[in-house]
């Protein structure tokens, strides 16, 4: 089963987001139309896709997520700016 971990934001060095799921797409749709209203990602407008890794098992991608989580701030921006320096939102380069 593919999984991806992701990273959304509202704005470029924004609230940070990271999640884990196996639809990427249609997960980040969730985020775009807020479809969890009380949600952090819905609260915080977190709707601009700027980073993503794809793994070949959800629990792997769960690992990653896990570190990604663990890492200060300024380890996740430099993760996206790796990728991203521009942070543009990347859903419309989804397959």
């Amino acid at each position: 089963m593919t999984a991806w971990i992701y990273i959304t934001t509202n704005k470029p060095k924004g609230v940070l987001y990271t999640g884990v799921t196996s639809e990427l797409k249609h997960r980040i749709t969730s985020h775009k139309t807020k479809k969890y209203k009380n949600s952090f990602s819905a609260r915080y407008n977190l709707d601009k896709l700027v980073y993503f890794e794809k793994f070949d098992s959800i629990i792997t991608a769960r690992e990653r997520e896990k570190q990604i989580k663990a890492g200060s701030r300024a380890k996740k921006i430099k993760l996206i700016e790796s990728t991203n320096p521009n942070w543009i939102d990347l859903f419309e380069t989804l397959e």
